[in-house]
């Protein structure tokens, strides 16, 4: 390891202890006005590389808080999605919370918001009105339509947006009614386009001193993955179907069921690979095989050939298959469960698996930064906590506010403090 290499582990290192914010997006400040998934999602990508991210709640706190699997009353995904953020909370209904809220704005280079289309514009945060006072302001928008369109005024989730995608008509067995990924696909996936855009639109900041909203839509994103299948269906008319674990056209590539009753993933797409497969299952008579010796001729059989290989697999447990195929370079992977994944060695040496200090547990595993960038890297260096943590240390830096006015602002329940929200019922949305 180089005398830098050293430094920069160090370096990381120290700021970790610190609870300091490092990696590329340091000195940047981001507002996050989002809720539920997409939003917040979208500002953890930025503050896992160092962006300084505040996020207002209502006292009630951010809707994630309640997904997820809790212990000890203690929302589990809200430890990780809200990790490496300042959490402040405001009431936005009233006239002086969207007053506090419109200051924050002018302090920060990136608001993200995945409300409703025309839900700032209410509360008086029409960007074009901001801007005046901070013209190199960018803002993200995220929606399940876009801010454009006759759609633009629903009510959207990830889910919805895949039916309208055409995306949800691809998912599942072509003999059984649509299925859904139990995973917040779409969401995810537009919070990297949300945090993409944004990046883009830093880079032009820096060269016009303006910034730009960025509209980002859980529908477009979701469509993207429908990318192949558009010019097919102009030119050929083909609307494609659900095909279930096979891949169309395509064999051996799908799900084989194993001695031990799980599955094995195998992807045996060339004629070189196939020839590969075919010893080690100790049939390499298969690949001379002029019904079986080509991907073409393969394409047409595909129902023949996976009886094939399930017959093959049906012998042997996942773990054997696994490492018989991998030692031939057949692309080969069993069907993890969570279990295995947090047994297996590669994602621990990949920081994929990061124990982290929680203030209830003692130490809390969460997911690690991806990607990862060689000089730079993003990191996690404090995990979500309580509703308003942070309210008062914000608004003392950013706004320098002092405790006489901080104090009357809560005596008004205008802002909480942590302290404050424990006081908040929860259950039928009253107060206490």
């Amino acid at each position: 390891m180089s005398q830098e290499q050293q430094k920069a582990g160090n370096d990381r290192q120290s700021a970790l202890q610190l609870n300091k914010p490092q990696g590329p997006l340091t000195g940047y400040r981001v507002l996050e006005l989002g809720s539920t998934i997409a939003g917040p999602f979208c500002a953890r990508l930025l503050a896992d590389f160092g962006a300084e991210v505040i996020k207002v709640e209502s006292p009630t706190g951010d809707p994630v808080r309640n997904m997820g699997r809790h212990a000890d009353d203690v929302s589990l995904y809200a430890a990780s999605i809200l990790r490496n953020k300042r959490l402040i909370s405001v009431d936005m209904k009233t006239i002086e919370g969207q007053n506090l809220v419109r200051e924050l704005m002018n302090k920060v280079d990136i608001v993200i918001e995945n409300f409703r289309p025309g839900t700032l514009e209410r509360l008086g945060l029409d960007y074009e009105d901001i801007t005046k006072d901070n013209p190199g302001l960018i803002m993200v928008r995220i929606s399940g339509y876009g801010q454009s369109g006759p759609y633009s005024p629903r009510p959207g989730y990830g889910v919805t947006s895949e039916a309208v995608a055409g995306v949800r008509h691809m998912v599942g067995e072509p003999n059984l009614p649509p299925a859904r990924v139990a995973l917040a696909v779409t969401d995810h996936l537009t919070a990297v386009y949300a945090a993409f855009g944004s990046m883009m639109a830093l880079v032009e900041r820096e060269k016009t001193g303006k910034g730009q909203v960025i509209d980002a839509s859980l529908y477009e994103a979701a469509f993207s993955l429908m990318e192949p299948h558009v010019p097919a269906f102009e030119q050929l008319g083909i609307v494609p179907k659900r095909v279930g674990a096979k891949l169309p056209n395509t064999a051996p590539n799908s799900l084989y069921p194993t001695k031990d009753g799980e599955y094995v993933l195998i992807a045996a797409n060339n004629d070189a690979i196939f020839r590969r497969l075919t010893e080690a299952m100790g049939q390499p008579e298969l690949a001379d095989d002029p019904r079986y010796s080509t991907q073409k001729s393969r394409s047409v059989r595909v129902d023949e050939m996976d009886e094939i290989v399930s017959a093959w697999s049906t012998e042997h447990t996942g773990k054997e298959i696994e490492s018989v195929l991998l030692e031939a370079a057949v692309p080969t992977a069993r069907v993890y469960t969570i279990a295995d994944i947090f047994d297996d060695p590669h994602f621990r040496e990949r920081e994929q698996l990061v124990k982290m200090p929680h203030e209830k547990f003692g130490k809390l595993t969460v997911i690690g930064v991806a990607p990862k960038l060689s000089a730079t890297p993003g990191a996690v260096y404090q995990l979500g906590g309580e509703v308003g943590r942070d309210t008062r240390s914000v608004l003392v830096d950013l706004l320098g506010l002092n405790e006489l006015r901080i104090a009357e602002l809560e005596s008004r329940n205008l802002i909480y403090s942590a302290e404050m929200v424990k006081q908040v019922h929860v259950g039928n949305g009253t107060r206490e």
